[in-house]
């Protein structure tokens, strides 16, 4: 068990890293309080497994790097393990964040294997008699309901689950090679669970299903609150389902690093019969034709029953923006056109990056940036006001780092980062203050660039 979940933990952990019972130092601290009781074979695993959390938890890399130099791992009996040790302590320290990031790449998807018991039997039988031994169970599939007990495998049911990668799916990391998803297997459960959603999330639907033989909508991205809140869920992380109906299932799974980023969606096929002449198109409307370059790689045309398919989009923030990108995604079910287009979640505080500042430097930084260069909210809480672990986790999945000590008042959160575009770097810097008696609070943003500060102001606000 140790094994496994020193595998699911390397590929997908950063998918529950964001719970603060499954931070990165927990998730690292649980696995390596198991490993003088594991077997050579599964140390050398959780060897890569602490690798892999370096590229991923860049902020836990300094406890990594000094378990690896103790004398148990560089003079370690074992010459495997002591290889492994100081080849991944000297790799940490001299390969920079590109470098790590290609070599450190998730695995990719295992590739479809017949069984060899079914093999057998249709060499032994034929082909006819093992078809008609299957016939009662592809009915039953058939008149299943699209999307009901036997949908296929998701992002958040991964999320939820990372033992359903294998055999039974595959979730693809967005740095693999730009093919098509190996086609999914459904499962038997068929409610999809988002970890990191509230209570009152979980209860909305994402978006209203549609009957199959009706047209999506084709004027504009689709609107309402469903849609919104599913794209606002995405400040906070860089993972999850952005649009459901009954024919289709869209998931993202992004990365983001300085003024690039890239982004894979997932389309998968909820119906039971094809989708032909699947497109995707990326488009920037107004302005961001100069604020953003985008690069997007061809997909398949075709879409088999309970398959998924990925298409990989690279951006570059060239300057800061205010609007989203505009994914447009038409197919065939059934004879009938479909198309519908989304609003990508793409926000300018993907493009931030955490930075460590002392008290003094931070306001005199803060006194500094005044005037145009502020934006100030005041709005009631949404959420519980006392649930400052959960304000926290939202601030540092924003983008900034949030500094422990540094406001007089304690009861105030204030966080530093840069906001990373290839004109420029900007400097942020962001103030919250809880009135826990109004139940109210108040948020103010300085940046270097007045632009910068009324984005991100309009961003984080209504969001606590």
């Amino acid at each position: 068990m140790v094994k496994v979940g020193g595998y699911v933990l390397g590929e997908f952990g950063n998918l529950i890293a964001g719970d603060a019972r499954s931070s990165p130092m927990v998730q690292f601290q649980l696995l390596h309080s198991k490993y003088p009781f594991c077997s050579q074979a599964t140390k050398g695993l959780l060897l890569s497994t602490y690798m892999k959390f370096i590229n991923l938890f860049p902020e836990i890399s300094p406890a990594i790097r000094e378990m690896l130099q103790h004398d148990t791992q560089l003079r370690n009996s074992d010459p495997e393990l002591q290889q492994r040790s100081l080849e991944y302590l000297k790799l940490s320290t001299v390969a920079n964040r590109d470098v790590l990031a290609t070599v450190l790449e998730e695995m990719p998807p295992f590739p479809e294997r017949e069984s060899t018991i079914l093999a057998k039997l249709k060499k032994k039988k034929g082909a006819a008699a093992v078809v008609e031994k299957e016939l009662p169970d592809v009915q039953a599939k058939e008149t299943t309901a699209p999307g009901a007990r036997n949908g296929p495998v998701t992002i958040a049911q991964l999320a939820a689950g990372g033992e359903q990668r294998g055999a039974e799916g595959s979730l693809i990391s967005v740095t693999a090679s730009a093919q098509p998803a190996a086609p999914v297997v459904p499962v038997s459960d068929g409610i999809l669970v988002d970890t990191f959603a509230t209570q009152q999330q979980l209860a909305a639907p994402v978006a209203a299903p549609v009957a199959p033989s009706a047209s999506l909508p084709v004027n504009g991205p689709l609107t309402g609150p469903s849609v919104e809140e599913s794209l606002k869920r995405f400040l906070f992380r860089n993972n999850g389902i952005l649009f459901e109906n009954e024919l289709v299932q869209v998931g993202v799974k992004s990365e983001f690093r300085n003024n690039l980023g890239r982004l894979g969606f997932f389309i998968g096929n909820k119906s039971p019969g094809q989708l032909v002449n699947v497109k995707s198109d990326i488009h920037l409307p107004g302005s961001l034709g100069s604020q953003l370059r985008v690069q997007v790689k061809p997909i398949e045309s075709t879409i088999e029953a309970g398959a998924q398919i990925q298409q990989l989009v690279n951006v570059e923030c060239l300057e800061e923006f205010n609007d989203y990108p505009l994914i447009d995604i038409q197919f065939v079910y059934a004879g009938t056109p479909q198309h519908v287009t989304l609003k990508l979640p793409l926000f300018l505080s993907k493009f931030f990056s955490p930075t460590d500042l002392s008290s003094q430097d931070f306001f005199s930084r803060w006194k500094a940036l005044g005037g145009a260069q502020e934006r100030q909210k005041i709005f009631s809480a949404k959420f519980p006001i006392e649930d400052i672990e959960s304000s926290k986790t939202k601030l540092n999945g924003f983008g900034p780092k949030v500094l422990e000590d540094i406001d007089p008042n304690p009861e105030n959160f204030v966080c530093a980062g840069i906001v990373h575009t290839t004109s420029g770097q900007i400097g942020c810097l962001i103030r919250l203050e809880p009135n826990k008696q109004a139940k109210m609070y108040r948020l103010t943003v300085r940046a270097s660039k007045e632009t910068v500060s009324g984005v991100l102001c309009d961003l984080l606000a209504d969001q606590f």
